[in-house]
C-alpha cells in the first residue's frame, strides 16, 4: 500500500467512525477541506505534510476504534519530537 493510499484508508475510516464527510476530515488533519478529495484523484502531496497528517490522525483517532489494517500507525511522540 503506497503512502498516500495509506492517508486515505486511514481518512476514509475515522470518516465512517465519526459520520462525517470526507472533506470534514481532510479539515481537520490537513487544514484544507478538498486536500484529500484531489488525493483520491490523483494529486500529490508534500511528504512532511502527509506525517503531520498521519500524526494528526494517531493523536485524534477515536478512542476503542481499530485503526485500518495494513496502516502502520505513528506514534503520537514523534510529534512532540519535532516540535
Amino acid at each position: 500500500m503506497s503512502g498516500i493510499d495509506s492517508l486515505l484508508s486511514i481518512a476514509r475510516r475515522y470518516a465512517e467512525i465519526e459520520g462525517v464527510p470526507l472533506t470534514t476530515v481532510s479539515s481537520r488533519a490537513l487544514n484544507d477541506g478538498k486536500k484529500l478529495t484531489a488525493l483520491e484523484g490523483g494529486a500529490d502531496i508534500n511528504v512532511k505534510r502527509m506525517e503531520r497528517a498521519l500524526i494528526w490522525f494517531s493523536s485524534n483517532w477515536p478512542e476503542g476504534a481499530d485503526w485500518p489494517a495494513g496502516a502502520v500507525r505513528p506514534a503520537a511522540e514523534v510529534e512532540e519530537a519535532r516540535a
